[in-house]
């Protein structure tokens, strides 16, 4: 088994909530444990945000949402799961017993994975009867954006389990990171417990605010961090030298006294009640949920910055996402998808986010391109032209567009379009999509396409293949039937 079939999440809280996301919008069906009252509240709107955030991250088409469900007890939830993640509060005691609960009841293949954050695997594993298969699985707030996972075993865990679970991330977007030794917070969080530690001495002697400390990371650092670390940065900091020359130059700094890393800061009341009045003067009476939208959006866009880096190939946390996009478009080019021939074809289902408007809430014009362009791409998937295809050195490329805009797509509104094929030769697809109103049926825009089948490598247009041509012109036989589309055939500027 190379994936998850199905998850259970114990706990639903910011953490477990995230995991639920990472599951469902990974088309896994994940059963949940968590007797908190407001349990399914709060993973409705964990949730609510993650597709918001899912719909700016990728025109990829994403499988079918996995089937949510709330259980009454530990026993139901795991029940046929294959990968059970623990994301009960950080205790030892509690997640102990928790987990030792979780290893009598579940499947005997079951991994199980501990979202603690500092924790160690082999006191967790100490009362379960089946050791072997737990190990920690710390990932990052928001779990369903950031895709990364530190895998920490125990002394009791086995190889073939840290095996399974780093191979069992890689189709839901995550990237595992194995933690070679056990040690207290892992990699990431002792790293930001130093620095947590310097930030709050800095704040208590009155260097600077907490508004001032975050900007001093956003601006400069906190950039570099987010696509090539802390080692690559400071390598090319050495210039061509490299890192030698850096450790060099910079190395003698660290005898000086400038830290006080080895100091724990007294949080007392008063150091509490300035940075509580700091943070809340920094918020600006910005809920928890609208910071947390505005983290997605900015993280969607950082990842995205990085999806087109290195000339295209992709970097650090942006390589993963291309590597995770062409892998739900060779899945979805895999799907098959029966059409009524009475009907335009209907490709596209999404919403408008909040990354597609503009200042007055409508959706901006390269957008609807783009929604034109996936359903043009959907289309050829269902002709043949898939992924496989296209990276064989074969596709269809677009040639002339023409546009026309009827309405106002607008924030948070259901859309959907419709592909009319209108001719079908040997090198040419001629197409007339329409963007409808999914409410009303209203049709917002259309746009009418003509596209050429290339030989990508030579650099010039081609034949298709029958098979190819044979699947395009079955649909433009159903779709002659149909009534021409209005506006096909018109010219910018034409009178209507």
């Amino acid at each position: 088994m190379t994936g998850i079939n199905k998850a259970a999440c114990i706990g639903g809280g910011v953490i477990g909530g995230g995991w639920i996301a990472r599951f469902l919008l990974a088309g896994i069906d994940v059963n949940v444990f968590d007797p908190h009252p407001e349990a399914s509240r709060i993973v409705g709107e964990v949730l609510a945000n993650a597709e918001k955030a899912y719909a700016m991250l990728t025109g990829a088409p994403l499988p079918p949402r996995g089937r949510l469900t709330f259980c009454t007890t530990l026993e139901e939830a795991v029940a046929g799961a294959d990968w059970i993640q623990e994301s009960v509060p950080e205790r030892l005691d509690l997640k102990r017993g928790v987990l030792t609960e979780i290893d009598a009841v579940a499947r005997p293949d079951a991994l199980i994975g501990s979202s603690t954050s500092g924790l160690l695997p082999t006191d967790l594993q100490r009362d379960m009867k089946h050791p072997q298969r737990l190990f920690v699985a710390h990932p990052y707030n928001p779990v369903y954006l950031l895709p990364l996972v530190e895998i920490v075993g125990g002394e009791k865990t086995s190889a073939a389990t840290i095996r399974a679970a780093m191979v069992r991330l890689a189709p839901i977007g995550m990237k595992g990171v194995h933690i070679a030794k056990e040690i207290e917070a892992f990699v990431g969080d002792r790293l930001l417990e130093a620095l947590w530690r310097e930030a709050l001495w800095l704040i208590h002697d009155d260097i600077c605010t907490v508004e001032t400390l975050d900007d001093v990371i956003r601006y400069s650092f906190g950039l570099r961090w987010a696509q090539m670390g802390l080692f690559q940065t400071y390598r090319i900091a050495g210039g061509e030298a490299g890192m030698r020359h850096f450790l060099a130059q910079f190395g003698p700094c660290l005898a000086w006294p400038w830290t006080k890393l080895t100091d724990v800061v007294d949080l007392d009341d008063a150091l509490i009640e300035k940075i509580g009045r700091q943070s809340d003067e920094q918020a600006a009476g910005l809920s928890i949920r609208e910071l947390e939208r505005i983290r997605d959006e900015n993280l969607v866009g950082i990842l995205q910055a990085l999806k087109g880096g290195d000339g295209g190939r992709g970097w650090g946390a942006g390589k993963l996402l291309k590597d995770f996009e062409q892998s739900l478009w060779a899945a979805g080019g895999r799907a098959t998808t029966s059409f009524d021939p009475s009907k335009p074809l209907k490709l596209v289902e999404t919403k408008v986010s909040p990354a597609w408007v503009d200042y007055n809430g409508h959706m901006t014009e390269h957008r609807y391109l783009q929604v034109f362009g996936d359903t043009s791409d959907a289309l050829l998937r269902l002709i043949g032209v898939d992924l496989a295809y296209v990276e064989a050195g074969q596709s269809y490329y677009t040639v002339e567009t023409h546009i026309r805009h009827l309405g106002e797509a607008k924030l948070g509104q259901a859309i959907h379009s419709t592909c009319q094929v209108l001719d079908v030769d040997e090198k040419r697809l001629h197409v007339f999509h329409t963007l409808h109103d999914t409410a009303t049926g209203e049709a917002l825009a259309t746009a009418e396409h003509m596209l050429l089948h290339v030989d990508s490598k030579a650099g010039k247009a081609v034949p298709a293949p029958a098979d190819i041509i044979d699947k395009a012109k079955a649909i433009a036989r159903a779709h002659a039937e149909l009534a021409a589309p209005e506006g096909a055939g018109r010219h910018v500027g034409q009178r209507r």
